[in-house]
């Protein structure tokens, strides 16, 4: 007999959240009986809320909590927080993360089984005190990575499912209309990263959304969440009237037009990846992570990159570096063509 109460703790980035999906989608299809509940931020929580293969969200805010410790409002929502966790009560934690704060959110449910990738595998090495049942992963990619934790349910072997559909069932009214008056198919260019040196130049990206309609006809949105309105309209600027800023102001409004683009162009960063999960085409600059560990899942033509001696760094930097720089606007947009072309099944 299997566990019956799994919780999955991911609590960021978008990126990261979305590459655990096929964890949940595979844990539903295989334990139908199973209460399944998920440890998230509560800026990432809108991508799972109403999932229907979730039984049970648990919200944290770690990152606001730490800032704000003076707070009352901070300690009722720790209280709370701890509350659920108790109530939940997981006979099973998969740790999907490979840190610290994973390891000591999943060792405070006190479960008998913690699992979670073999030491040298983990983000933080030393944070593997925390688990009691390490797996090897098989693969490089950080789907692999995620999906290796299924090895200790003796679960079979499948394909990672990102289950597209079940994201974002409700879209808001506010995205369908602006949809509906929207003239013809577009692309989106998504311009934003967590990192300055995952972000091609806002210049580049106005060439490549002129390219784009120069040479296929199609008009581009250029993405924006709150803060980055300035990049959006400085890649508008720059497309020679080729593109419109879309300023989204939730996650659940993105996902509605990141579902209907022709094309997701942009770097490693969450839209990209929760489009590809949507089953978006997608087309990502690939430039201080390696496409093999970071890049669109099971899809190598869909990542674009310079090989250098320096090239995969995994290292923050400020600003975009040669691995990015090097991309120029006709290549992006030749490998866009390919990309649509394949799609349409020439």
């Amino acid at each position: 007999m299997g566990p019956s109460r799994i919780l999955l703790i991911r609590t960021s980035a978008l990126g990261d959240v979305v590459h655990a999906l096929p964890v949940l989608t595979a844990l539903r299809r295989n334990l139908p009986h199973a209460t399944l509940g998920w440890v998230v931020e509560s800026s990432m929580a809108p991508l799972l809320e109403g999932h229907p293969d979730l039984d049970e969200l648990l919200v944290v805010s770690l990152r606001t909590w730490r800032r704000q410790l003076h707070r009352r409002r901070t300690w009722a929502e720790m209280r709370d927080f701890f509350s659920g966790l108790e109530q939940f009560a997981p006979d099973l934690v998969l740790d999907l993360m490979g840190n610290h704060k994973a390891g000591v959110l999943a060792a405070l449910t006190l479960a008998d089984r913690r699992v979670g990738v073999a030491r040298k595998f983990r983000r933080e090495p030393s944070s593997a005190i925390w688990i009691n049942e390490p797996v090897v992963p098989h693969g490089d990619h950080s789907v692999d990575r995620a999906v290796a934790v299924l090895d200790a349910l003796e679960l079979p072997s499948e394909p990672a499912d990102f289950g597209g559909s079940k994201l974002f069932r409700e879209e808001p009214v506010e995205a369908l209309e602006r949809l509906a008056s929207t003239a013809g198919p577009r692309m989106l260019i998504q311009p934003g990263a967590g990192w300055g040196n995952k972000r091609y130049p806002t210049e580049r990206w106005g060439q490549v959304a002129s390219l784009l309609e120069r040479d296929l006809g199609l008009r581009s949105w250029v993405a924006a969440g709150p803060g980055e309105e300035s990049l959006a309209e400085e890649v508008v600027a720059a497309s020679g009237g080729s593109a419109e800023a879309l300023v989204a102001p939730t996650l659940a409004y993105l996902a509605a037009f990141l579902r209907r683009a022709l094309l997701v162009l942009g770097g490693d960063t969450g839209p990209v990846h929760l489009a590809h999960a949507l089953e978006t085409p997608v087309l990502c600059l690939m430039g201080p992570t390696a496409p093999e560990t970071n890049g669109p899942y099971g899809d190598m033509e869909a990542s674009i990159w310079r090989q250098l001696p320096c090239s995969f760094c995994h290292k923050r930097f400020d600003g975009a570096k040669l691995c990015l720089t090097d991309l120029q606007p006709e290549e992006i947009v030749e490998r866009a063509r390919f990309l649509l072309q394949r799609q349409a099944g020439e």
